[in-house]
């Protein structure tokens, strides 16, 4: 499809509460337009219906305004693209969706009045009495802004359903959970729209609206919640992490289509509702979910005509079938009424269709073609065995297949067969995909845009016309039919094949668009394939599928899991792929060092599955060997290299990083070389080799040029520039310069955001800022990168981060003299950091409880704390820390008031600066000085103390205004008196 430009938009709306009044707006005077209950005002793009806005994307705003300018004047295709689409190409089925918008909008006024129809072969013409007027530009502005969420727009208003949803709405508000119940096709999720549309002024986090109808496997129904709501899901118990989220929130969630996984629906519902106070549950469902304080709603049939009723038109309009009848085919059939004569046919239509509302409007749909009375004669032999089915008590599904069957067999024969080929398509898709599904030797892919088109306008395909491109989707009855008569015709297996080839090729560009593409830009193009994704790995790994492309799928679509922060998900679809590849006779090596690779890297931030994602790597580095693919030896080699890291083994991971740097000579590309530079940099030190591992970073910085492309983001997660950054601000620190390395933090941590790489973010507050505020004692810094760091992590209750979060938390509480607070958080977030056996930077967390701890009065409980923190630290290497537990144990040793207290924290003092020299950490000399000094200050050698302070605090050049040089400043001023 041609490029249309600038995508349709929903206008802002004024900002106030549902049902309110305008609000008045000031402004100059302008030609206003009024036709039936409508006023038009072009210039503030606002359509009214009496005094409530009319939702309309502005493609389709423009499209009415110049139909509306021109009335009852016939405007050609062309003519409204140059008005409406001006400098761009565009396919007629774009005009076409955009008329329809405008009509669906229009049937909103519920007078049955068509005001726009079709002239064959010419054009459309507004037909309606349109008045002019000049006037004040500031009429009404009225008020319809939500509190924020994803509610689908209804294409058809809840039409006699008023009381229901008046008490679906009171229900939900006393009791929290309501499922609404009835056959499939009566009106379920329109009545659970328009109730969420009623209430969701009155929630402070807005509504979301969950479909479940794409998900063929129960246990995706908690990712499904998570993916709306931006949850990352990466462990087998997905509640703690979505509860945490919706805990503190007031919403109002919606899952529709729960027929076909009513045990994972219930179960959700309970979780949320325990753990959430503000959150209510609005379900759909053909059945009752069956689940705690569930109140059921059964939705009735719309109300018909009594048969044998002598009614005129107007007198028939007040029943809800007959209205929805007639709505419908005047859409469907330029310029129908209903006429007295007609109405005893239509309320016999109604009556035979069972008040089922999508068994009415598929029958309206063919009023242009039939007549009314050609369509009631169509009923007797099409709708045979739903009369019987109702007399003799048969499924509701049964009455729906029957509708849906007379609806196909008045399709044409192109029709039916592009109708059951979308039926493979799970979630929504493009008119460009729609021609690849349905097209084939009988189906010419330049006609299957225009069926497309037809099938929006008989209501059995839906399309969304708001973005730049088109998309379209089948309701969850019309796929399940649809997919039935694939079936029959025999078309499955080719179809599907067909489908999942499609997939493979999307989501193969996918994975080469996303070492190119902005993230946003990326996330916005590909992650509403997620259903269709699913579907396919569904199919492809069943007895019938194609494991071959099953296992090509899933490596390509590593990076949407990735981007969508569904690593459980990656995690177990990458471990079945390559199962399957291990057990088939013909090993594709590349495509299971893909999926090791896979595998390994799903693992790498979860705190509760405690897997040695080391094994993953080291194979996929072994067969990057084999295949001498030097891309993977240096992925693999980083991967190898962050799990030793994060699991403490310093020693290894240095020697790692050298085999990095040995690959890295080897390529053509600098950069590599310099991101070895990087990795060596970390591991030095962690390591406690400050001076040597500033020149490694510092080498990196000023000659590493960011790639063009994403690469190094992709291949090594996190952008090398930021990454570098974190360990030069805790280098500087180290190294006594206390204000360069707070503007370090800084300017990272907006890099960090500028680039809009959540990764990269995370990682930066994680490992520098949060830390060095704190350490510097800036604690309003502090204070504002936790926060950061907690939001950003809002939905990761199990991710690595969100325990780095909690202990920052902690230790800011403990630092401003909170003790329960800080320590329950400290606490917390080490579990969370034990249960991973995460253990780089734990012993510092460690040795922050010590000091906690001692300082609360639990002396016992602190020495244990540091004697564990230290044990671990000789155990790791982890040396860049090691003054500062020496210290902290002479603290909490002489706080102990032991008879050899303090020579024992005296021992302790002198080895921490000892060894603090060793590392040139001069902030660590000076901390663990101020130590020293006080105590010889309290044994009466004052002289010694300020000999002893005076020199370190002489050799800092910067930094005065942090907290450990304010504290020996304060010191030697006391000292000095009385030496």
């Amino acid at each position: 499809m041609a490029p249309i430009g600038r995508g349709d938009r929903e206008h802002p709306s004024v900002s106030g509460k549902e049902g309110s009044g305008p609000n008045l707006v000031d402004g100059p005077t302008e030609l206003t337009f009024s036709f039936g209950p409508f006023r038009l005002y072009p210039r503030q793009q606002l359509l009214l219906r009496g005094e409530s806005r009319v939702a309309l994307g502005s493609r389709a705003f423009e499209v009415l305004v110049a139909l509306v300018e021109r009335a009852g004047e016939v405007i050609d295709k062309d003519a409204l693209t140059a008005r409406v689409w001006s400098g761009f190409t565009v396919d007629e089925s774009n005009v076409r969706a955009q008329i329809n918008a405008v009509r669906r909008a229009l049937a909103e006024g519920g007078s049955g009045e068509n005001y726009v129809v079709t002239v064959p072969s010419r054009g459309y013409r507004f037909v309606a009495t349109v008045a002019r007027s000049l006037g004040d530009a500031a009429q009404r502005s009225p008020s319809t802004a939500h509190n924020g969420g994803n509610l689908p727009d209804r294409l058809t208003r809840p039409i006699g359903r008023t009381d229901i949803v008046a008490m679906v709405s009171s229900r939900l508000q006393r009791g929290r959970f309501v499922t609404i119940v009835g056959p499939a096709g009566i009106g379920k999720t329109t009545v659970a729209l328009a109730v969420a549309d009623k209430l969701i002024g009155s929630y402070k986090d807005g509504a979301r609206f969950v479909d479940l109808a794409p998900l063929s496997d129960p246990r995706l129904v908690p990712s499904a919640l998570a993916s709306v709501l931006g949850v990352a899901v990466r462990s087998e118990n997905p509640y703690p992490a979505l509860t945490s989220f919706l805990k503190d929130k007031e919403m109002l969630l919606l899952f529709d289509n729960c027929e076909h996984v009513l045990l994972a629906a219930a179960a959700l519902a309970e979780e949320v509702l325990k753990g959430a106070p503000g959150v209510q549950v609005l379900s759909t469902s053909r059945e009752p979910l069956r689940a705690e304080d569930e109140r059921v709603q059964r939705l009735p049939p719309l109300e018909t005509a009594p048969p044998g009723s002598a009614l005129t038109a107007a007198e028939a309009l007040r029943y809800p079938a007959l209205q929805l009848f007639v709505e419908r085919a005047a859409a469907s059939a330029d310029g129908y009424e209903l006429r007295d004569e007609d109405v005893p046919v239509v309320a016999q239509i109604c009556r035979r269709l069972d008040g089922i509302a999508l068994a009415i409007e598929l029958a309206a749909s063919r009023v242009d073609a039939f007549g009314v009375r050609g369509v009631a004669s169509r009923l007797d032999d099409r709708f045979h065995l739903l009369t019987h089915g109702r007399r003799t008590a048969l499924p509701r599904h049964q009455t729906l297949r029957a509708a849906f069957d007379w609806s196909y067999e008045l399709l044409s024969e192109i029709e039916r067969a592009v109708m059951r080929r979308l039926g493979v398509f799970a979630g929504r898709f493009t008119m460009e995909a729609a021609s690849f599904i349905a097209s084939d030797a009988k189906v010419a892919a330049s006609k299957v845009d225009e069926i497309v088109a037809d099938l929006v306008e008989k209501s059995l395909v839906m399309s969304d016309v708001r973005d730049e491109i088109v998309h379209y989707r089948l309701s969850d009855t019309a796929r399940a039919y649809a997919l039935k008569r694939l079936a029959e015709d025999g078309e499955t297996q080719v179809v599907t094949s067909r489908h999942a080839h499609y997939q493979l090729d999307r989501f193969e560009r996918a994975h080469a668009d996303w070492e190119t593409w902005p993230t946003a830009e990326w996330l916005s193009t590909y992650a509403p394939q997620i259903d269709d994704l699913r579907s396919t790995l569904d199919w492809a790994f069943s007895a019938s599928g194609d494991v071959g492309v099953g296992v090509a799928l899933t490596a390509a679509a590593v990076p949407l899991w990735f981007e969508m922060s569904l690593m459980e998900e990656c995690r177990a679809r990458a471990e079945l792929a390559l199962a399957t590849l291990e057990e088939s006779a013909s090993k594709n090596d590349q495509r299971r060092m893909h999926l090791y690779a896979a595998v390994a890297w799903s693992q790498m931030y979860t705190t509760v599955s405690a897997r040695d994602t080391g094994a993953a790597w080291t194979t996929a580095f072994e067969i990057a060997e084999a295949l001498d693919d030097t891309d993977y030896r240096l992925r693999t080699l980083w991967g190898m290299w962050a799990s030793r890291v994060n699991r403490g083994e310093f020693g290894q991971a240095l020697a790692l990083a050298n085999r990095f740097v040995s690959v890295a000579d080897n390529t053509e590309d600098i950069n590599d070389r310099l991101v070895g530079d990087r990795l060596t940099g970390a591991t030095l030190h962690l390591l406690g080799v400050q001076s040597k591992a500033r020149q490694h970073i510092e080498r990196m910085l000023a000659s590493y040029v960011a790639p063009v492309r994403r690469s190094h983001a992709v291949r090594f997660q996190f952008d090398q520039r930021v990454t570098a950054r974190i360990t030069l601000a805790r280098v500087l620190w180290l190294q006594g310069f206390a204000d360069q390395a707070l503007r370090c933090i800084e300017i990272n941590v907006g890099e960090a955001l500028s680039i809009n790489h959540r990764l990269s973010l995370c990682n930066a507050l994680a490992q520098a800022a949060c830390p060095i505020a704190l350490l510097a004692g800036d604690l309003l810094a502090a204070e504002r990168y936790t926060r950061m760091l907690l939001d950003q992590t809002a939905g990761d209750e199990l991710d690595i981060w969100r325990a780095y979060a909690r202990c920052f938390e902690g230790e800011l509480y403990v630092k401003r003299s909170d003790f329960t607070a800080g320590l329950q958080r400290l606490r917390a977030g080490i579990d969370q950091l034990r249960r991973a056996r995460f253990v780089q930077y734990l012993t510092t967390f460690l040795g922050g409880l010590a000091e906690g701890l001692a300082a609360a009065g639990d002396v016992l409980a602190a020495k244990a704390t540091i004697d564990d923190a230290i044990a671990r630290n000789e155990q790791s290497e982890e040396r860049w820390c090691s003054p500062e537990l020496l210290r902290t144990r002479g603290v909490v040793v002489l706080g102990g008031g032991a008879d050899d207290a303090a020579r024992a924290a005296e021992e302790d003092f002198l080895a921490s600066i000892r060894l603090a020299r060793t590392q040139e950490a001069l902030a660590w000399e000076l901390r663990t000085t101020i130590s020293l000094a006080r105590l010889r200050r309290d044994q009466g050698r004052v002289g010694e103390a300020y000999d002893l302070l005076l020199p370190v605090y002489g050799r800092f050049g910067e930094g005065h205004e942090t907290n450990d040089l304010r504290v020996a400043k304060t010191l030697l001023d006391q000292l000095s008196v009385h030496r």
